[in-house]
């Protein structure tokens, strides 16, 4: 069981939004690079960072801190926000980052996930954020008339290394995740999910685990981790058991 912290990054800092929202953000580290090692220093195996300015603008604003992060770190890190092209992608993997995240574009533009997998196997990632089982793109602005399990089953197809199911009525509200539609989620394919959004507890931990069978490989955690209801060694230890 993978307990993956989040780094969010918006203006160079390690940032909390509540519910994709950019003007609701706390600021929890001027240092992102720092919050890094602390999480792998506390037994992280993987770092999850985004890009928020880049996944509003289109294109990676925060690069040279996605850079001083991997500098920081000797677990992999994966990457989201703002990625729209190949040429972005392989910027990334050359600085050192193991895998890319897509999100809105995977959905968009089916081809470009399909060539994305080819290009670059075993580093591909698909985000998919839900509400009420249909899919929603441009930071959660757009509901969809995508099925989300629909959609996750043509991005397996296309050969990508896991996907992060975030339900997004449950992130950063501090509810616990949708063990029921995660679980659903995973069923449904041979690729690893991630679970998203609203982990906050040790309870939540018991909750993937008796979900890990059916395909739920791990959580991205975030705040969490910074408003302190949720002990992260702990939290690994209760994983690892």
């Amino acid at each position: 069981m993978l307990l993956i912290p989040a780094i969010d990054l918006k203006g160079g800092q390690c940032v909390r939004l509540r519910q994709g929202r950019m003007n609701d953000a706390t600021v929890f580290s001027a240092d992102p690079a720092s919050v890094a090692k602390r999480w792998a220093d506390e037994g992280a195996e993987r770092i999850h960072v985004v890009d928020l300015d880049g996944a509003f603008k289109g294109s990676p604003v925060n690069l040279k801190v996605v850079e001083e992060i991997v500098a920081a770190v000797d677990v992999p890190v994966q990457i989201g926000g703002g990625i729209r092209d190949e040429e972005t992608v392989q910027r990334y993997l050359n600085g050192g980052v193991q895998y890319v995240i897509i999100g809105t574009k995977a959905v968009n533009t089916p081809h470009f996930l399909h060539d994305l997998c080819l290009e670059f196997p075993r580093h591909i990632i698909v985000s998919l954020d839900a509400k009420d089982g249909r899919v929603a793109l441009n930071g959660w602005a757009k509901v969809t008339g995508h099925d989300v399990i629909e959609t996750a089953v043509h991005c397996e197809r296309d050969g990508v290394e896991a996907i992060i199911y975030t339900d997004i009525s449950r992130d950063g509200m501090m509810q616990g995740f949708n063990a029921e539609s995660t679980s659903a989620l995973a069923r449904a394919l041979k690729t690893p999910v991630l679970a998203s959004g609203g982990v906050s507890s040790l309870d939540d931990i018991r909750r993937l685990k008796e979900i890990e069978n059916d395909g739920v490989v791990g959580a991205v955690i975030g705040r969490a981790l910074y408003e302190g209801s949720l002990d992260f060694k702990e939290a690994v230890r209760l994983a690892k058991g």
